[in-house]
C-alpha cells in the first residue's frame, strides 16, 4: 500500500456529519488529506455544518474541482487511495460510466486504473436500478460502496457517535490504523 496522502472528494450529498470525525482519525494517525470540493459540496457543507471547506480540520492541501492539471488527476502521483464523502448518485453515475466532469470524478477514475483503494460513501435513499446497476459497475471496477449507514450495537448517544463510528469504518477499508480509544465502538461479540 501506498503511503502517500489520501484524496477526499467531497460532493453535494446530505451527510457532512461524518467528515470531521473522519478527518479526526486521519489526523490521529498521521495521514495527510489533499480535498476536492464541488460547487454543491460547498452549499451543503455550509447549510449542514456552517463551514467553508479551509475549516475542515486535518485538509493539508485543497485543489480546485475544476483543475485537470491538479495532482489528483494523475497516476504518478502516489496517494494511498481516495474516499467520496459523501458522493451523489450523480458522481456515482459519472465516475460509473467514465466521465470526468471535474477532478472529483477524474481522480476517482486515475484511482480506480491505478488499482487504488476507492470509496464511496453514497448518500440516497431509496436506490433505483440506474443507481443500483452503478454500484455494482464500480463494485466489478475495484471500488468499494460504503453507504453510511448506521450501526446501533455500539449504543450510539448521539449523532457523533454514529458519525464517529461510520468514520471508524471508513478507516478499517483504508486499513489506517486508529488509536484504542476509537476502538471501543467494535463488535466484541455476544
Amino acid at each position: 500500500m501506498i503511503c502517500g496522502p489520501l484524496v477526499l472528494g467531497i460532493t453535494g450529498a446530505s451527510g457532512m456529519l461524518y467528515l470531521p470525525p473522519f478527518l479526526h482519525l486521519l489526523g490521529a494517525a498521521g495521514v495527510d488529506v489533499h480535498g476536492i470540493i464541488s460547487r454543491s459540496g460547498r452549499q451543503v457543507l455550509r447549510l449542514e455544518l456552517g463551514l467553508q471547506p479551509e475549516e475542515l480540520p486535518q485538509v493539508q492541501r485543497w485543489f480546485n474541482h475544476d483543475d485537470f492539471a491538479a495532482l489528483p488527476s494523475s497516476g504518478s502521483a502516489l496517494y494511498r487511495g481516495m474516499v467520496i464523502l459523501p458522493c451523489t448518485v450523480g458522481s456515482l453515475a459519472a465516475i460509473a460510466a467514465g466521465y470526468s466532469g471535474n477532478l472529483i470524478h477524474r481522480a476517482a477514475d486515475v484511482t480506480l486504473k491505478e488499482r487504488r483503494p476507492l470509496i464511496l460513501a453514497v448518500r440516497e435513499t431509496p436506490l433505483n436500478r440506474t443507481h443500483l446497476c452503478n454500484m455494482l459497475s464500480l463494485h466489478e471496477a475495484g471500488a468499494v460502496i460504503c453507504p453510511p449507514m448506521p450501526s446501533f450495537y455500539h449504543k450510539p448517544q448521539n449523532l457523533g457517535d454514529m458519525a464517529r463510528h461510520f468514520a471508524l469504518r471508513l478507516c478499517d477499508l483504508l486499513q489506517v490504523p486508529v488509536a484504542a480509544d476509537d476502538d471501543k465502538s467494535r463488535w466484541q461479540g455476544v
